[in-house]
């Protein structure tokens, strides 16, 4: 049976953000749409305009079931494309660390950070990592989110880190994306990042590709962690495998990661931190997919990335949380959305575009998702406010209806 979404106050649809590749957001690329309706089937969006202009065919539609959105506001559902949605214990004794001023980099050197994560995930059983990490998804759910990218990184070893995929594979109510992050940091067991880049390249990827965990390929470049030449080698090597790929980019240092990002031809550039004017031309000239992650720049106390330069030179981007027990232990979509408004001086409509019809393309998925048109995934949120009123107040808790494929995901309407 299909679904008639009917007396809709205000739509907004996406489609000129859409058309516009995300790139140079402006309000009316919102396509807001006042008094209207949607028609679902097959998981898809059939038809989507005015409620007065609704077809004849899908009014007197007897298989259609209506649901009254009174009044409500509709748009497409989040994409949360940058999360390390799997993962074992937590990181709050190193937090209270770096408050009092030791750096992340020196955590790292003394078997904190990722490593401290490691062994409690390398520990974790299968079906712990999949009851931890449903609880994670179905968080996002209630905020509206209806497709979010998982990356493993946190085993460091082939048995455990495809048992991480396995995790992530396991979760069920919304769509979910698998990012093969191997390359996350040194395990004890290597003595070199070339050494153990070869042996993702040789003895692992094979294995990702093969059992079909994963689609894409994820590589932290930082000095200090993964370095550029081994690197751009290790991604060359998993796009022969027929994986995408994307970059931890620039986030500390001016490490190239950006510039490779370009070169390769990959989906995304995540943090962008340190990038400059020579940079971000770069971008704005590729279909690299900026990804932005607030959260993680106010969790360790850094700088924002360029934002306003970047979106005004005609890079797209995407917001996302950047969840991870270390460096933005946060869940809350508000909180990106709101520092990307204040600290990286973005509109609201920018912001709106950003997690919706960036993240589609930073996960390759904008013939899917991202905007309500027909033939798209019918993956909505609606909400009981004004869609001005988004990415305002961080502790706000209205009502919302989450629409994943078609189907009713989350929240009831009476």
């Amino acid at each position: 049976m299909g679904i008639l979404l009917k007396n809709i106050s205000t739509l907004l649809t996406l489609q000129g953000a859409a058309a516009k590749q995300g790139r140079r957001i402006q309000e009316e690329d919102l396509s807001l749409l006042q008094q209207a309706a949607i028609v679902i089937e097959k998981e898809k969006i059939a038809w989507v305009g005015p409620q007065k202009k609704l077809p004849r065919e899908f009014a007197r539609k007897k298989t259609l079931r209506d649901y009254d959105m009174k009044g409500r506001t509709v748009l497409p559902g989040f994409i949360e494309c940058h999360t390390h949605l799997i993962f074992a214990g937590d990181r709050a004794a190193e937090f209270e660390m770096r408050n009092q001023g030791v750096s992340y980099q020196e955590i790292a050197a003394k078997g904190g950070g990722i490593l401290s994560t490691m062994k409690k995930t390398r520990a974790s059983s299968l079906n712990d990592l999949v009851k931890t990490g449903q609880k994670r998804l179905d968080h996002f759910v209630s905020q509206g989110v209806t497709t979010v990218e998982i990356k493993s990184g946190y085993a460091l070893n082939l048995k455990d880190e495809l048992k991480m995929l396995q995790a992530a594979q396991k979760l069920s109510g919304i769509r979910t994306v698998n990012t093969f992050l191997g390359a996350h940091a040194l395990p004890p067991e290597f003595k070199s990042y070339e050494e153990y880049l070869t042996f993702l390249a040789q003895e692992v990827l094979p294995v990702v590709a093969k059992k079909k965990l994963a689609r894409r390929v994820d590589v932290f470049i930082e000095k200090g962690f993964f370095p550029p030449e081994a690197s751009e080698k290790y991604l060359r090597r998993a796009q022969e495998l027929g994986f995408e790929i994307l970059i931890h980019a620039d986030q500390m240092s001016l490490s190239g990661g950006s510039d490779i990002a370009v070169r390769l031809g990959a989906l995304s550039g995540d943090h962008l931190l340190q990038i400059e004017d020579k940079e971000i031309k770069k971008l704005a000239q590729s279909e690299v997919t900026g990804v932005l992650l607030p959260t993680a720049d106010l969790y360790t106390k850094t700088k924002y990335p360029p934002a306003r330069a970047m979106i005004d030179a005609g890079v797209r981007v995407a917001l996302a949380t950047d969840f991870n027990p270390g460096t933005s232990p946060t869940q809350n979509l508000n909180l990106v959305g709101l520092l990307a408004r204040l600290e990286m001086k973005m509109s609201l409509p920018e912001v709106i575009a950003a997690y919706t019809v960036g993240g589609a393309y930073a996960l390759n998925l904008q013939n899917e998702v991202g905007s309500l048109e027909v033939g798209k995934s019918a993956d909505i949120l609606c909400i009981d406010q004004d869609w001005q009123t988004l990415f305002y107040s961080v502790g706000e808790d209205s009502e919302k209806v989450v629409f994943s494929r078609g189907k009713k995901v989350f929240g009831s309407l009476k």
